[in-house]
Formats: structure tokens, C-alpha cells, sequence
């Protein structure tokens, strides 16, 4: 990753750009190319929840193959609450792209002193040129009709970021800090439905399972 230094003149110049991610995001896998820096924080004063995906009609970008209409993972502004996320700065440029790829939600702006990093603000997050967000999913939309299940290869990629990003630890947190998990879940993992679906490790699928578990328990009570 390149130094501070490297991109001094991007930021003097309003080309970088930063978002925090708190789902899919998280995973750099499917981070785009160009990406500047990324670390793992804590975003206060939000709160993260599945919640069925607005009905906006035909997708600009195709990341799901026909079928059914997954629910989506999404925040929302809460004063008492936390989440865990990956804030990304990358070249503003590619902001174009990373609006397509969020097109169902709102991009809404945040401050750097909303965000613990577990120490010290790297220095580049505290540039006051680089504007940061956090996407917000589309509510004045109706919700698709029908069943809006969790899809398991996006569970997967998610939670395959939240442990590389935050340990075992962080993967529990993830599932006991995120709302509506009794969510019904589509089983894709043999062939996933989701475009930027990851490889899993049979140790990660175990885990993953174990983690769960509670969750889903409670899904069927």
C-alpha cells in the first residue's frame, strides 16, 4: 500500500474519495481497482439491518443472475448504535463505479470524528479534501414483491471480509449487532447467485456455520 506521501497531491487536489463500508465492502476482494487505503474502524451513530430491496426496476448493473430478490444489507442513522466497517479511500474517479454498484442506496456524508480506528486516525483519513460517505439503502421505493431472503454466497463474501478485517470476535459481533437475521436464507453456496461471490476455505464454511447458528435457532423458534 502506498505511503501517505504517494498521494499528497491527489488529496491538495480533491481527487480521492473515501466510503465506509460495512458489508460486502468490507471484503477487499471485491474492491475495485485503484483503491488508496483502507483500514478497519467503527462507524457511531449508525445501525446495520437486512432489509428487502427496493423495487427501482430493470438494474444498471448486473451482479445477480434472474431469480429471486434477495434482501439487501443496509445502515441507518441511530445515535445510541455502532458498526463495524472498512473505510475505503480511493481516486475519486472511480466514484462513478462505486455509485453503480450501490445504486440502491442513498450516498450520505459522515465526518472522520464519527469513525474509531482502534488508535490513532491515519493521516490520510483526516485530510479535510477527502469527503467521506456511507451508503444508505433507497426507503422511498416500494420493497420488491415476494419472499426477500438473505442470499448465502453475499453472507459468505460479507462474512469472510468481517473476519480477515476484525477476527472471530468481530465475525460474532457482525451477526449480534445486525438486524432481521431471522431472515430466511437462500442457499446458493454450491452456485452462487451473487457476481462477486469469494472461495471459501472448508475451515471459513465451518465457522461461518458456527456463527450462525444462534441466529438461525432463533429464526425457527
Amino acid at each position: 500500500m502506498a505511503s501517505v506521501d504517494d498521494f499528497e497531491h491527489l488529496a491538495r487536489a480533491n481527487r480521492l474519495v473515501g466510503y465506509f463500508g460495512y458489508g460486502s465492502l468490507v471484503n477487499r476482494a471485491t474492491l475495485g481497482p485503484g483503491v488508496v487505503a483502507a483500514w478497519p474502524a467503527r462507524l457511531r451513530g449508525w445501525r446495520r439491518t437486512w432489509r428487502a430491496r427496493p423495487d427501482m426496476g430493470p438494474t444498471p448493473l448486473a451482479v445477480l443472475a434472474p431469480g429471486p430478490a434477495p434482501c439487501l444489507l443496509s445502515a441507518h442513522p441511530d445515535p445510541g448504535s455502532a458498526i463495524d466497517g472498512l473505510l475505503v479511500i480511493d481516486l475519486a474517479d472511480n466514484l462513478t463505479s462505486v455509485d453503480a454498484r450501490e445504486f440502491r442506496y442513498h450516498r450520505r456524508l459522515i465526518g472522520v470524528d464519527a469513525l474509531d480506528f482502534g488508535g490513532e486516525i491515519p493521516a490520510l483519513a483526516r485530510r479535510a479534501e477527502i469527503p467521506l460517505h456511507v451508503y444508505e439503502a433507497r426507503i422511498e421505493h416500494p420493497p420488491v414483491a415476494g419472499p426477500s431472503p438473505i442470499l448465502r454466497s453475499y453472507l459468505d463474501t460479507v462474512m469472510q471480509g468481517f473476519l480477515c478485517e476484525f477476527g472471530e470476535t468481530g465475525l460474532s459481533r457482525f451477526v449480534a449487532e445486525t438486524e432481521a437475521f431471522d431472515r430466511p436464507v437462500l442457499e446458493d453456496r454450491e452456485a452462487p447467485l451473487y457476481g462477486r461471490a469469494v472461495a471459501l476455505s472448508p475451515g471459513e464454511i465451518a465457522l461461518f456455520d458456527a456463527v450462525l447458528a444462534p441466529s438461525r435457532g432463533r429464526a425457527r423458534d
